[in-house]
C-alpha cells in the first residue's frame, strides 16, 4: 500500500519570526498582509485571544495594546529562505517530494516508515531550523490533509505526529471531521453537500458516487475515492510548466504621477522577467494594468488594462521594459489617485523549444547582461532586494529612500539569512 505524508510547518511566518528572536517564545504573534493591512498568520497565544485570520489590523488594536500583541510585518524574504531549509531537509529523508505550498509539502514515503520516524524527523526540522511542524500519514493525499489536520489540533494528544491508516479507529475520525474540513472543500461546497445528507467526512466516504459525480462532476469523484483510501492525486515532484508570472503589488500611498508609475511598473517587470528567466521561459505576451482604489467610494475610480503580444518570445529585462512603459502610457490618465499597477507575463514557452525566425538577429558573442545582474544578486543580496538594479527602478531604494508606491511595511524584521549586513549577532559575557 501507497503511504503519503504531508508536513505542514506550524504558524509558519510567526514561527519564522521567532526563530532568531527568543524573547516571542510563548507571546502572542501576528504577520501582516502587504502594506501591513491585515492579519495572515497567528501564533498560538494569539488565535487563544480571539483574534481573526484575515482581521484588518486597525479591528484588533484594542486587543494587541492590552495583550501586548508583537506585530510584524511580511518579510517573505526570510519566510522563503527558511522554507527552503525545511524542504531540503524532507527531501534528505525520503524518495520524492511535491512542495505543495510555502509551508506545506507531501512526501512519499519508504515502505520500512513509520511513525518513530516521522517523529524523528519532525524532531529533526525543528533542531536544524527550529520551525515546528506537524505531519500526517495516510494511503492518499485527501487522508494525509485530513492526519494532518487531526495532528495539528490535537497536538497534546499525537505530539504533531498522526498516522491515519494504522489508527484503530479510522471512522471514528471521520466523523469527527466537518465537510468543510476537508482538502478543497469551501463553505459553498459544504452547503451543497450539506442539501445532500452529507456533513461529515464519513458520510462523504460512504455517498453514492453516481451522486457525487452529478453534483460535483469528476472533481467530487476523485475526492470520494480518495477518502476511500483510492489514489487519484500523483505525487508532483516537478511542478507544472507555468502558464503566466504575475507582479504586482498595492502601493503603500496613493500614486498619482506617471513617473512614480513608471518606476513602481519597471521594479514589477525586474521582479517578473527574472523569475522566467529562473526557470528558463521566454514570455511572448505582456499584459499591464491600472487602478485606483475600488474601496474609497469618496474618490472618482478608474481601471484599466491593454495586453500586447510580443515580437518575439525574450526574458530581456530591458525589452520588457520598454513594452511595458508603452502599454503604460497607453492606459494612464491623469486626475486620478491610483493604488495599485502590475504586469503579467503570458504564453510562456521554454527557452529550448523557441524556434528564432529567419529574421531573428542572433549575436553569440553579445554579452548577457541579465545573466550576470542576476547572479550578482544571487551572490550579494536575493531577489527581493537586489543589489544591483536599473536606473528606471529609482534610485533611492539603495539609500533607504522612501517612495509612495513602495509598499508599508513599518515592523519589518531583519533579512537574518539572506543579507550580511543584517546577521544576527552573539555577544560572550565574561
Amino acid at each position: 500500500m501507497n503511504r503519503l505524508a504531508l508536513v505542514d510547518c506550524n504558524n509558519f511566518f510567526c514561527s519564522c519570526e521567532r526563530v532568531f528572536n527568543p524573547a516571542l517564545q510563548g507571546k502572542p504573534v501576528v504577520v501582516l498582509s502587504n502594506n501591513d493591512g491585515c492579519i495572515i498568520s497567528r501564533s498560538e497565544e494569539a488565535k487563544a485571544l480571539g483574534i481573526p485570520m484575515g482581521a484588518p489590523l486597525h479591528e484588533q488594536q484594542q486587543v494587541i495594546r492590552k495583550h501586548d500583541v508583537q506585530v510584524f510585518s511580511s518579510n517573505y524574504t526570510l519566510y522563503g529562505d527558511m522554507s527552503a531549509r525545511v524542504m531540503s531537509i524532507l527531501r534528505e529523508e525520503v524518495p520524492a517530494i511535491e512542495v505543495y505550498s510555502i509551508d506545506e509539502a507531501f512526501l512519499a514515503l519508504p515502505l520500512n516508515f513509520d511513525e518513530p520516524m516521522a517523529r524523528t524527523l519532525r524532531a529533526k526540522v525543528l533542531q536544524w531550523t527550529g520551525i515546528p511542524v506537524c505531519i500526517g500519514i495516510a494511503s492518499t493525499k485527501l487522508l494525509a490533509k485530513l492526519a494532518n489536520r487531526h495532528a495539528k489540533k490535537n497536538k497534546l494528544l499525537t505530539g504533531g505526529v498522526f498516522d491515519l491508516s494504522h489508527y484503530w479507529d479510522p471512522d471514528g475520525i471521520l466523523a469527527d471531521t466537518p465537510t468543510e474540513g476537508l482538502w478543497g472543500v469551501g463553505k459553498n461546497l459544504a452547503l451543497r453537500l450539506s442539501k445532500m445528507g452529507i456533513r461529515s467526512a464519513l458520510d462523504f466516504q460512504h455517498a453514492d458516487p453516481a451522486a457525487i459525480r452529478k453534483s460535483m462532476g469528476v472533481v467530487g469523484e476523485r475526492m470520494l475515492r480518495e477518502l476511500n483510501g483510492i489514489a487519484c492525486l500523483e505525487l508532483e515532484e516537478v511542478p507544472p510548466d507555468r502558464k503566466g508570472v504575475m507582479a504586482s503589488r498595492s502601493f503603500g500611498s496613493p500614486v498619482e504621477s506617471l513617473e512614480e508609475l513608471e518606476e513602481a511598473l519597471a521594479n514589477h517587470v525586474a521582479r517578473a522577467s527574472e523569475k522566467i528567466r529562473r526557470f528558463g521561459l521566454l514570455a511572448t505576451g505582456m499584459e499591464v494594468f491600472l487602478q485606483t482604489n475600488r474601496f474609497n467610494r469618496n474618490e472618482p475610480q478608474y481601471s484599466r488594462g491593454t495586453r500586447v503580444t510580443l515580437d518575439r518570445p525574450t526574458h530581456s529585462t530591458a525589452d520588457l521594459m520598454s513594452a511595458a512603459r508603452g502599454l503604460l502610457h497607453r492606459i494612464y490618465r491623469a486626475g486620478y489617485r491610483y493604488k495599485k499597477t502590475g504586469i503579467q507575463l503570458t504564453d510562456l514557452v521554454h527557452e529550448e523549444e523557441y524556434q528564432p525566425s529567419l529574421f531573428d538577429q542572433i549575436n553569440p558573442g553579445k554579452i548577457d547582461v541579465d545573466k550576470i545582474v542576476d547572479e550578482i544578486n544571487r551572490r550579494l543580496g536575493d531577489r527581493k532586494n537586489p543589489v544591483v538594479t536599473r536606473a528606471s527602478q529609482g534610485t533611492e531604494r539603495a539609500s533607504g529612500g522612501s517612495k509612495g508606491w513602495m509598499m508599508k511595511a513599518e515592523r519589518h524584521s531583519p533579512h537574518y539569512t539572506t543579507d550580511w549586513n543584517q546577521l544576527p549577532e552573539a555577544r560572550a559575557q565574561d
